[in-house]
């Protein structure tokens, strides 16, 4: 798989001065956590399951969460279950069976080696389980489960906890908290490919919603949460892992407060005046202000809840042209004992030791992604993406 795979190869190569690369569900944990890029949850309950994961890969979905947990009733976990297992052996009898990177939301640790089980030859279409509302204490039963299953099974399963409870949202036990999931994902480290964000149950303990016109980032008890978690999970020293966006849960809205957010200029350059309609008629414009802030503030990946949120996570993932050659530049070997230089693109100065962390990043994203041609930006990617 690659993220825009479902591009036509002439209109990649007039997108891209670099494309993305090529991946499996075997590659290394290191670029796979990067390549999650828009995750899409889909409850297990659908009888279209199967079907809806072939059809989301098509248009270009490289990562889904099929959920036995919060969007679904509790009394149909069992009929989940089974119709889980039930699709999944389906799809690898299949001949087409080149589907995205599959995870499982359990509810409790002893689902991990059920459902393996029961999956029998199809657990090989898995690639790990989403554990929710974890902490150090809860944590560590379902990890344990995924080490037992993954024994079991003889493949590679990876975990994503989910980073949702409580006790991480209170002031006064969220340092504690924090140190305790750190010793649980240290400790199993090999198998934790990314932390995702519970944004929705850090809102639900105080009573509150943000709205389309707001992203998580104007939430302040929200945003002191994602700054703590990046500031002890997601260091650049090595120590951290992947922490992953919160979802957005818009996808249309019918009356508005505030003003667009996207400005018109790039829609008026790239001729895509009705795109950018189109994307504030369906709440876009929060969606791809708060990707923006995602990644400003060291998150990479997003929880999605709708197929058309999928495009304009990857879009605003593709790194520029000019962010390529700044991080080049930068991690040159004749630049190792530091210095400071003004860009290619002599707008600002990079300095070699600070901007290198950042600079590596940049290249890993730009592996995975691609690199947009000098004249592309993200209102190209969107409108090539959408007229595929």
């Amino acid at each position: 798989m690659r993220h825009f795979g479902q591009i036509a190869p002439d209109v990649r190569k007039r997108l891209f001065h670099q494309e993305p690369c090529f991946f499996t569900a075997d590659s290394p944990a290191r670029l796979l956590s990067a390549a999650l890029g828009a995750t899409l949850y889909s409850p297990a309950t659908r009888p279209s399951l199967a079907d809806d994961i072939l059809k989301q890969g098509a248009r270009g979905l490289v990562s889904m969460v099929l959920c036995l947990e919060d969007s679904i009733d509790d009394a149909d976990v069992p009929v989940g279950e089974a119709n889980l297992v039930r699709r999944l052996t389906d799809l690898a009898e299949r001949s087409d069976t080149d589907v995205p990177l599959l995870f499982v939301r359990v509810r409790t640790p002893e689902q991990i080696p059920d459902l393996v089980r029961r999956l029998g030859p199809a657990a090989r279409l898995l690639s790990g389980f989403v554990l929710p509302k974890f902490t150090e204490e809860r944590g560590i039963p379902f990890l344990e489960a995924l080490a037992a299953a993954e024994a079991t099974s003889g493949r590679r399963l990876f975990a994503m906890p989910v980073l949702e409870s409580p006790d991480l949202l209170y002031r006064e036990s969220r340092v504690q908290t924090l140190e305790g999931i750190f010793r649980a994902v240290d400790k199993y480290r090999d198998r934790v490919l990314a932390l995702r964000l519970g944004v929705t149950d850090f809102c639900s303990s105080y009573g509150l919603r943000r709205g389309p016109d707001m992203t998580a980032y104007d939430v302040q008890i929200v945003a002191s949460v994602i700054a703590d978690v990046v500031n002890m999970l997601a260091r650049a020293d090595g120590t951290g892992f992947t922490v992953t966006g919160p979802v957005w849960e818009y996808f249309r809205v019918q009356e508005r407060m505030f003003k667009p957010q996207l400005r018109q200029s790039p829609f008026l350059e790239g001729q895509a005046v009705e795109l950018r309609q189109k994307l504030i008629e369906h709440s876009m414009d929060g969606l791809l202000r708060e990707i923006s802030l995602d990644r400003a503030n060291g998150l990479l990946g997003k929880t999605c809840i709708h197929p058309s949120h999928v495009l304009p996570v990857h879009a605003l993932s593709v790194v520029s042209h000019e962010e390529f050659s700044d991080a080049q530049d930068i991690l040159r070997p004749e630049r190792c004992g530091g210095g400071v230089m003004r860009s290619a693109y002599t707008n600002k100065m990079n300095e070699v030791k600070p901007h290198r962390a950042w600079a590596g990043r940049t290249l890993l994203r730009a592996e995975i992604f691609g690199v947009a041609n000098e004249d592309i930006g993200f209102v190209e990617l969107l409108a090539a993406g959408l007229s595929d």
